[in-house]
């Protein structure tokens, strides 16, 4: 078959490379083709130019016909101009905290007892809703805005924020996002050492004052930008002769030690649940009745905590720091499950699920402050003491008989307080601070440990004293005046009833979860066994 010609096909119906530029050569030379050819390119350019004129009639600016120089544009600003990499960072971290809450939730519901599961699900639920509706209208003005020492004057409502945070360089909603993830795991804290006995009127009002005013007012101090620790040692600022500020990168103070002296207050305020005896009284701690379930929501926490510490950079382009407190993150959890599950062998002889689960997060809770500033051997060693201090701590409050289902006192207020301080002890002297696009280490923490002195755990130590007395002498004012009104705590009779159905009209469980299973022992036999199932009949007698 003959096409254009002399140019022939070859045997498979492809033109090979040379063919091809050999009919583009007889193409070139006939008159209609050439007319065809240029009204090809016609037609496109004609269609370039169409679109061209139309981008420039609605969209000028785009075209370029009103482009200022940006020298010229006195309200183009540094806080305008938004690090799409970092703010796609800060989301990425902000949905990773977030997450967390589904571990707080899986976790409180399984160290509770069956009959108020529904209660603890509803309890963490609704504190999330009701968080992001006061952070949004006073709580991020509260905390992050600038006004005094003391508290944020602006922003009510987020009105009149600029496009970024400050100068990070976060689109501002982003850093919200952020925060408010923060907030609201401070509060769900609180209701871990309280579950089992307070009203859901009771836990609406205590959120209401820690999300709306506790933690952020409190948090203001060491995050706000004109806060009295976070300025603390300038010149001009609250104790100036020190020459160093508070210091606290992800939160062991600013969220966990706030969050867990809220729930000391709220523990000591409600008293223990009924029927609690302590071992100082020849009892024990009542069993969780899902370890399935607990266990599982401490690893999603875990997991979680990889978007609240690296995360606390804001930005990814320091890429070193980011890995670094990463790693620091997995090492000190890691060593703080595994001494907590050998110092609770100790005097339990048994390798016990619950302080495992709650040593790792023990040691989560105290890398979160000094994450940034140490190495790897100082987030092993810091993460082992939390191990030690969360078991021990849960012995104190068992002496002291206050009723901590969880634990949450022991995991995020002493290990809280151990956090910040370790960083004046593992600070290694060698990073100052993060930054947008590169860290900058021209003023490097040093502990005392690595021959810095005491100048950075003096100024811990007074941050934490200061974030921990205010935070706990507040909570108790407003625990106790829920109590007085009578509404912290459920009747005793809706106590023993469960909260499950006496405030939310329905179990969590279908009826045959909760029947008592079966007895089975070694000298069982089979049919015995399905007996006591009610697989097989009774034996009728002859």
């Amino acid at each position: 078959m003959k096409i254009f010609g002399s140019v022939k096909n070859n045997s498979i119906g492809r033109l090979t490379l040379i063919n091809k530029f050999l009919r583009l050569k007889v193409r070139l030379n006939d008159p209609q083709w050439q007319k065809y050819g240029l009204a090809l390119l016609g037609g496109k350019f004609l269609g370039v130019a169409i679109l061209l004129i139309g981008l420039a009639v609605l969209f000028p600016d785009l075209a370029g016909f009103n482009v200022k120089s940006f020298a010229a544009d006195s309200e183009v600003k540094g806080a305008d101009i938004v690090n799409p990499i970092n703010t796609l960072w800060v989301l990425l971290a902000a949905f990773l905290v977030f997450a967390m809450q589904v571990g707080f939730t899986m976790l409180e519901a399984g160290f509770c007892r069956s009959r108020e599961t529904v209660n603890v699900l509803m309890e963490c639920i609704v504190d999330t809703c009701l968080c992001g509706l006061l952070f949004y209208a006073i709580g991020f003005a509260f905390m992050f805005s600038h006004g005094n020492g003391f508290i944020g004057l602006d922003w009510f409502f987020l009105q009149g924020a600029p496009s970024t945070y400050e100068s990070t360089g976060i689109a501002f909603l982003a850093f919200w996002l952020f925060q408010f993830a923060f907030a609201d795991t401070c509060s769900t804290i609180t209701s871990g050492a309280m579950i089992g006995r307070t009203s859901f009127i009771g836990d609406l009002l205590y959120s209401l004052a820690v999300s709306g005013f506790i933690y952020p007012i409190v948090g203001h101090w060491a995050w706000g930008p004109d806060g009295f620790l976070a300025t603390m040692g300038s010149e001009g600022n609250f104790l100036a002769s020190l020459g160093m500020n508070f210091h606290d990168f992800a939160g062991s103070t600013v969220v966990h030690t706030i969050g867990g002296f809220i729930a000391l207050a709220g523990a000591i305020a409600l008293g223990p649940r009924l029927g609690r005896v302590f071992k100082r009284d020849g009892g024990g701690p009542m069993p969780p009745h899902d370890l399935t379930i607990a266990a599982a929501g401490g690893l999603i926490l875990w997991f979680g905590w990889y978007g609240f510490n690296p995360g606390s950079t804001l930005s990814a382009m320091d890429f070193e720091g980011v890995g670094r407190v990463a790693a620091n993150t997995t090492l000190a959890a890691c060593s703080g499950g595994l001494i907590a599950m050998f110092y609770a062998y100790i005097s339990l002889k048994k390798w016990d699920l619950g302080a495992t689960v709650n040593g790792f997060l023990a040691g989560l809770v105290a890398i979160t402050c000094p994450c940034y500033w140490v190495t790897p051997l100082g987030s092993i060693i810091l993460g082992g003491v939390a191990g030690v201090i969360v078991i021990a701590g849960t012995e104190l409050l068992e002496w002291l008989r206050i009723d901590d289902p969880i634990g949450a006192v022991p995991v995020h207020g002493f290990c809280g307080i151990w956090g910040t301080l370790a960083l004046g002890l593992f600070a290694s002297g060698e990073f100052g601070a993060t930054g947008s696009l590169a860290p900058d280490n021209s003023a490097p923490l040093t502990g005392l440990f690595y021959g810095g002195g005491t100048t950075v755990l003096v100024a811990q130590f007074i941050g934490s004293l200061i974030v921990t007395v205010a935070t706990f002498a507040s909570a108790l004012v407003v625990m106790y005046a829920i109590k007085a009104i009578g509404l912290l705590r459920v009747s005793e009779s809706g106590e023993l009833e469960g909260l499950d159905i006496h405030e939310h009209g329905v179990s969590a469980y279908p009826e045959y979860a909760l029947a008592t299973p079966p007895v089975f022992t070694p000298t069982a036999t089979l049919a015995e066994s399905k007996l006591s199932e009610g697989i097989l009949p009774e034996p009728q007698e002859a």
